[in-house]
């Protein structure tokens, strides 16, 4: 969507990080802009406006001028930028010129109203898959935003890409049967089951190994019976020789 707005720039004559560094130290963020036919130019901008615009409701799909000094004035469109890590300052962005005349593709946000029937009544989960779709029309004719109303989805329904009215001037780029909102049961975590032999516990259904100290009977008893008959030998023997 084309906005009012003007941002002015200074060209760049040198490249480079040193020279980076040192226009985000003066306060201002390298830029390139290019398209629509032109040649690539280096620049620098403020990068309070464009957070400003970045920020706005129409975001990245807003179209406003470029006035480079001494230079061209067209209508641009931010098309990438680079955020840092730890501060979130502009360190670069990409502008794209914008011809009026010929269609474009962009992303429009999506945003969802209501309450589901399947979340308040049945219990289910609502699920935002995707929170744009692209779409094609000419530069002045960019949606802000697509609103869908979801308060009568119910527990399995969804609502997909072909059912989002885009409006007669714009085309619909993304896949229609792509999945935009979903209402699902909520998944229950079955209960962990316990192991059925812990170290040192006996296994169901085997058969219970017998104490140590039996068994040792057994033997000393197996043991016993040999030595007994060998004293009975040894005493009918004796009587014998008597």
């Amino acid at each position: 969507m084309r906005k009012d707005i003007t941002i002015q720039a200074q060209p760049r004559d040198l490249r480079g990080k040193n020279e980076a560094r040192r226009l985000r130290a003066s306060g201002s963020t390298p830029a390139v802009v290019y398209g629509s036919g032109g040649d690539a130019v280096s620049v620098a901008v403020s990068p309070k406006e464009v957070t400003r615009i970045l920020n706005s409701k129409t975001g990245h799909n807003t179209i406003f001028h470029l006035a480079v000094k001494n230079g061209e004035t067209v209508p641009v469109m931010i098309v990438d930028w680079q955020n840092d890590p730890i501060k979130e300052t502009l360190l670069h962005i990409d502008l794209k010129r914008i011809d009026l005349s010929k269609h474009i593709r962009v992303k429009v946000p999506i945003h969802t109203v209501g309450e589901p029937k399947g979340v308040k009544l049945q219990g289910g989960l609502h699920e935002l898959i995707t929170r744009e779709i692209e779409v094609e029309c000419l530069p002045d004719d960019i949606p802000e935003q697509y609103e869908i109303d979801i308060s009568e989805l119910m527990l399995g329904q969804s609502i997909r890409a072909s059912e989002i009215p885009v409006g007669d001037k714009v085309k619909l780029v993304s896949p229609a049967d792509s999945v935009i909102s979903h209402i699902i049961m909520l998944k229950v975590e079955a209960e962990p089951v316990a192991e059925a032999a812990v170290e040192g516990a006996p296994v169901a259904g085997a058969t219970p190994a017998e104490p140590e100290v039996i068994k040792k009977g057994k033997k000393e008893e197996e043991g016993a019976a040999p030595a007994e008959e060998k004293e009975k030998k040894g005493k009918s023997e004796d009587k014998k020789k008597k």
